[in-house]
């Protein structure tokens, strides 16, 4: 019998836990699988390690979790998740059940077919989401399919089902800056995406405000793509463009009408303010990327777990 590894990364998640474990296991005792179960704390300040404990107590041979000495945010989650299964077959589910667990019987359905190697899910529409928030989302999409030659699927969820061979090639990509959106199409292999509609969390609130979402979509652009740099190189050739023009010009402009030459402090302060912000703003770009390779270099675990069972 084929085994399956459930992974899910939490933080202050202790509302949903009890919510969530039973709806998961009322599908997959159904389906012709062995499972285990990695739940992953990723430095939760609320009660989520206690209600982990006692998953562990009342199932020890199938419910395990790892818990990090502190906050080391989503990805480092997914990534000691991954690490830790055993099983055949992989996937990753948010504790919120905004993940439906109906779908699972299906998503093993395909991906032991043998004909895919990953079985995700996409969302459809965003009903119950902040419009704000999901036109920010649209646009994140539609910029890095531009500008990056990996390409991500519009509503893709982190919410799929993986085979062995997936999983470890994900697990060979030992960066430090992880955006699994990303490394999940970069590694390859055959996808199929099932479309659903978007689902709400059971209880308690999101920790992913609009700000950390913008910080998320930057990362994923400065990990996938170097368009950011070619774009500092063009605005750094086009002020040095416009500069030799407006040179030019005040030549000519000097010998024709040598009186009326001056153009004032107002507008020579203005122009030095706006060559000097395209500056930092080229420099802000190429620090971005810098600060990276200074982090990878560093060669930082990761996360660090402070307990595990």
């Amino acid at each position: 019998m084929a085994k399956l590894s459930i992974v899910v990364p939490c933080y202050n998640e202790q509302e949903t836990i009890p919510l969530f474990y039973p709806a998961v296991e009322k599908v997959v005792r159904q389906m012709p699988v062995e499972t285990e179960y990695w739940f992953v704390n990723d430095g939760s300040s609320d009660q989520t390690l206690a209600e982990l404990r006692k998953l562990h107590d009342q199932n020890p041979e199938r419910v395990h979790y790892v818990s990090f000495s502190r906050n080391f945010g989503k990805e480092a989650g997914l990534y000691a998740g991954l690490e830790a299964t055993t099983g055949d077959y992989v996937v990753v589910m948010d504790a919120d059940l905004q993940d439906p667990p109906e779908y699972l019987p299906e998503m093993y359905q395909e991906i032991s077919s043998g004909e895919y190697d990953c079985v995700g899910m996409r969302r459809t529409d965003r009903k119950g989401e902040a419009k704000f928030k999901s036109f920010l989302s649209n646009q994140f999409y539609n910029v890095i399919n531009k500008i990056s030659d990996t390409k991500i699927v519009p509503g893709a969820r982190d919410y799929r089902m993986m085979t062995r061979q997936m999983v470890d090639a994900v697990l060979s990509l030992k960066e430090y800056n992880r955006f699994s959106k990303g490394i999940f199409n970069w590694v390859g292999f055959k996808t199929k995406y099932l479309p659903y509609k978007n689902v709400e969390r059971v209880a308690g609130t999101t920790d992913w405000s609009t700000w950390k979402l913008f910080k998320y979509a930057i990362d994923g652009i400065t990990d996938f793509s170097e368009a950011p740099l070619s774009i500092a190189t063009w605005i750094g050739g086009l002020s040095a463009f416009i500069a030799v023009i407006g040179i030019i010009v005040v030549v000519i402009r000097h010998f024709m009408a040598p009186a009326g030459s001056a153009f004032g402090w107002a507008s020579l302060v203005c122009i030095m303010l706006f060559i000097g912000g395209v500056q930092l703003f080229c420099l802000g770009i190429v620090g971005r990327y810098i600060g990276k390779i200074y982090i990878q270099t560093k060669k930082r675990p990761i996360y660090i777990v402070k307990e595990k069972k």
